[in-house]
């Protein structure tokens, strides 16, 4: 074995060890990159999600008091006909 023999091992030990932590490193950024893409996409789901539900709820309420109005108008004229009956009576 030559004189620098125990040199040479370290080297390549140290050089392998470099290689895998940068190796390893960037595997772990490609999938730290690739969960943040993925929770955006899911987040600007849920807010599509959210704004639709909005809306549906927005277009209810709208009905909802339509339907409220009709109603007022036609206990109105029940009670009109109900005051034209008990006259007639």
């Amino acid at each position: 074995m030559s004189p620098y023999g125990w040199q040479e091992i370290i080297g390549v030990v140290g050089v392998f060890v470099l290689i895998t932590s940068v190796a390893t490193v960037s595997i772990w950024q490609l999938a730290a990159t690739w969960r943040a893409k993925a929770a955006l996409t899911r987040e600007s789901e849920y807010r599509a999600l959210a704004e639709r539900a909005v809306a549906a709820q927005e277009g209810a309420e709208r009905r909802l008091g339509e339907l409220g109005e009709r109603f007022a108008e036609m206990q109105a004229r029940m009670q009109s006909v109900e005051r034209i009956l008990k006259e007639v009576e």
